[in-house]
């Protein structure tokens, strides 16, 4: 079958326009489906954005359709349980940037045998699986599942899906900046979730009730939430094993949940094997910066810019301490100020800092 032709730009624009509507969660993630749908057909549908400040392993905001909660939580323990391969191990099957699950290509092999098992268990026949990755990172990923006695996904099928990449990077890009700046829910109190040896959720909080709560208003679907925590508390365990391992910070932007977000994962002993503290608040200056300049686009020397705003300098203050002429200054708070949408400095240093 010959590959189908469309329009990127345009793609992107009715990508956006389906994951930006005022309709359920549901709704959104089947009206992406159906854009997507003519390109490669599929019967399941997953798009995760993911923020390269904080790095690819984890989403900071997600569309689903007709994905099974109980198979996404199987794919995430496989995933960190398993022994799933990582990114940078998985067979370049096709040599693109989709890689299938679940069943080879042509009558080959199943690369993955547990993970057949675990599509088969589920009702799916295979899963496709595309990385959206620019030279800058990588900001998402996109899932497609075909159900039992559908064709398993082939060559074709992951040719097609790699020429997705730009409209899908467009419009995620779009989505992330499209919201207000400043925030616009009222400010939260910091909420803990602890996670157990079980890898299911143990208590939470009256305080991040309210941010679960506050998630539910933004059509995000109840059981996505509990699949994202999991899957954190799973990164937090394997990074206290690894020697020099980080403890991991999602950042989520404010068209995901109403204003910049963060939640990070700590255990609660030595080896990792008990219980898994997630803290989920409202984004500091520190943590937020890195995320906002990724998903706007804004340069080191913008970013340096933008970082002596949190002192309260003035123009010839900034100019002084970089280094640079206050018309240079000036331009550099401009190009922020035209990519964010900010009024000006005010504007932004509350965005960064409420």
């Amino acid at each position: 079958m010959g590959l189908t032709f469309f329009d990127d730009r345009r793609l992107a624009r009715d990508l956006f326009a389906a994951a930006s509507q005022d309709a359920g969660s549901e709704q959104l993630g089947a009206g992406i489906s159906r854009m997507l749908a003519p390109i490669v057909a599929h019967d399941g549908l997953s798009l995760v954005g993911t923020d390269p400040a904080t790095g690819p392993g984890l989403g900071s905001f997600s569309f689903w359709h007709e994905y099974d909660p109980a198979l996404v939580r199987d794919l995430v323990l496989h995933r960190h349980l398993g022994g799933e391969p990582q990114p940078s191990a998985v067979p370049t099957l096709l040599r693109t940037p989709a890689v299938v699950m679940g069943a080879g290509t042509d009558g080959s092999p199943a690369p993955d045998p547990r993970m057949r098992d675990i599509l088969t268990a589920h009702g799916a026949s295979s899963e496709l699986r595309l990385l959206l990755q620019d030279r800058h990172g990588v900001w998402g990923a996109l899932g497609l599942l075909r159900c039992e006695g559908a064709a398993p996904f082939g060559q074709d099928d992951a040719e097609r899906a790699a020429r997705l990449v730009p409209a899908l990077l467009a419009a995620l890009h779009r989505y992330a900046t499209a919201g207000p700046l400043c925030p616009e829910v009222p400010p939260l109190a910091a909420g803990v979730i602890t996670v157990g040896s079980d890898h299911r959720i143990k208590a939470v909080s009256p305080q991040a009730r309210l941010w679960l709560d506050q998630w539910s208003a933004h059509a995000i679907p109840p059981w996505v939430p509990e699949a994202f925590l999991v899957s954190l508390s799973l990164v937090a365990r394997a990074e206290a094993r690894r020697q020099g391992g980080s403890i991991p910070l999602v950042c989520a932007p404010p068209a995901a949940c109403g204003r910049w977000t963060t939640c990070q994962g700590q255990v609660l002993d030595a080896d990792a094997t008990g219980d898994v503290a997630l803290v989920v608040q409202g984004a500091t200056w520190d943590s937020v910066l890195p995320s906002l300049c990724a998903w706007y686009r804004i340069t080191p020397r913008e970013r340096d810019v933008v970082t002596q705003l949190r002192t309260g300098a003035s123009v010839k203050q900034i100019a002084r301490r970089l280094d640079l002429s206050a018309y240079t200054v000036n331009d550099h708070l401009k190009a922020v100020f035209r990519k964010t949408g900010a009024d000006g400095r005010d504007e932004l240093s509350a965005a960064l800092t409420r």
